[in-house]
């Protein structure tokens, strides 16, 4: 470091760095608009039709394009051969989500598609973590088997879990589970990922194209608990250690009931899934009394609106936002949400008014976490097809960093 400036970032691009950059290069010119013929490719991306053609061979070897009937041509000459992403027998990733009351799987091929989804319900609080683990093990088994049946290939695994996770994979700490310090790093195969529910819901809200296609967003995941995933300019922001968006812990009334962290009037004992469910009844049961004007479920609606608006409203003054992404089970319950939520920020955020702040229910709805999980396996692929490129490459023997 010379006056501030990297010299190695000044260093010479070697061969290999040219090569991988440009695979990247091609299958996202691919991914942005199919079928696409390799002269395409090369006036899109300003590289030689030779060079594009050997790199187009190697993705097509690899499993990463496949050829497909040869592209509409307006001019002379013969039509070129299709290109498209493999979402045929190509890689896949797998989404595993562990939440307080459901577990959850989803595959993806390499074109964003959901191949396989399932969710087992139930209550896991109080449950030993190495059985909760085993019963996630089996959905991933399952899950994979049935990619293996569509002929595709398990690139990686994410696993979406709420609460504090170090890069390590060990969940430090996730209070409604009751988990503290639960090594997550082996009980799956192949390359892991274990990431916080509501950053990679966030990731996946993010890609998927965000509602009203804001790169700066609060993304809040109302669960039994309630995370958030903060992403700023187009980028997760995770805190300088990785934990940040525990937004269910802000204390909304600090003399308010205690809550399972340990701390009192915790956003969550408003607004939280046990708040606003009576025992036995589901969101849609709430949705549908809340539609026929039931006082009782109006009025839980309301007070969760007004907490998580209080709460919101100092994240949007702390972060400038101009987006607010409701999910879990709040997805649904937006039209009843959002006019208390509007209300707390229009009194309580500074610049509400000249600078609104938009509200909308998650794109994926309640399956963002899960779908967020595996699309961070997709994007792993197309950041680094050289790896999964390699005979035995990184992409399929490593463990995987963060998402």
């Amino acid at each position: 470091m010379i006056f501030g400036i990297s010299v190695a970032a000044d260093a010479p691009v070697r061969q290999a760095s040219l090569r991988q950059h440009n695979l990247r290069l091609v299958l996202a010119q691919v991914a942005s608009l199919s079928p696409q013929s390799r002269a395409d490719i090369a006036a899109a991306t300003g590289l030689t039709r030779a060079t594009v053609s050997t790199l187009v061979d190697d993705l097509v070897s690899g499993s990463l394009l496949r050829e497909v009937s040869p592209t509409p041509r307006s001019g002379a000459g013969r039509p070129g051969v299709g290109l498209v992403l493999n979402d045929a027998d190509g890689p896949a990733g797998l989404g595993l989500e562990i939440n307080v009351d459901y577990l959850a799987a989803c595959v993806l091929d390499l074109a964003g598609t959901v191949r396989h989804r399932e969710i087992q319900p139930g209550d896991r609080r109080g449950v030993d973590p190495a059985q909760v683990l085993s019963s996630a093990a089996a959905l991933a088994s399952r899950a994979m088997l049935a990619a293996e049946d569509q002929g595709l290939t398990i690139a990686g695994t994410a696993v979406a879990v709420p609460g504090l996770v170090s890069p390590d994979r060990v969940i430090r700490l996730a209070p409604n589970l009751g988990w503290r310090d639960v090594d997550a790093s082996g009980f799956t195969p192949g390359p892991l990922t274990v990431e916080n529910e509501a950053n990679l819901a966030a990731l996946g809200e993010l890609h998927h194209g965000s509602p009203g296609g804001s790169t700066s967003f609060l993304y809040v995941s109302g669960e039994i608990g309630i995370g958030a995933g903060i992403v700023l300019q187009g980028n997760l922001f995770r805190g300088a250690r990785g934990w940040s968006g525990e937004l269910g812990h802000v204390a909304v009334n600090p003399g308010g009931p205690a809550c399972r962290c340990g701390a009192h009037g915790c956003l969550e004992q408003y607004a939280g899934q046990e708040a606003l469910l009576p025992p036995g009844t589901s969101v849609s049961d709430l949705a549908a009394a809340a539609d026929s004007g039931s006082e009782p479920d109006l009025g839980r609606l309301s007070t969760a609106a007004s907490a998580l608006g209080v709460t919101i409203a100092g994240v949007i003054n702390l972060l400038d936002v101009d987006t607010v992404i409701l999910g879990g089970i709040y997805a649904p319950l937006t039209p009843w949400l959002r006019p208390g939520i509007e209300a707390e920020i229009a009194n309580r955020v500074l610049t509400a008014a000249w600078s609104p702040v938009r509200i909308h229910p998650a794109a994926l709805g309640s399956d963002a976490a899960v779908i967020g999980a595996a699309g961070a396996v997709i994007r792993a692929v197309h950041e680094e097809p050289a790896a999964w490129l390699l005979p035995i490459g990184p992409l399929r023997h490593r463990d995987s960093g963060k998402p």
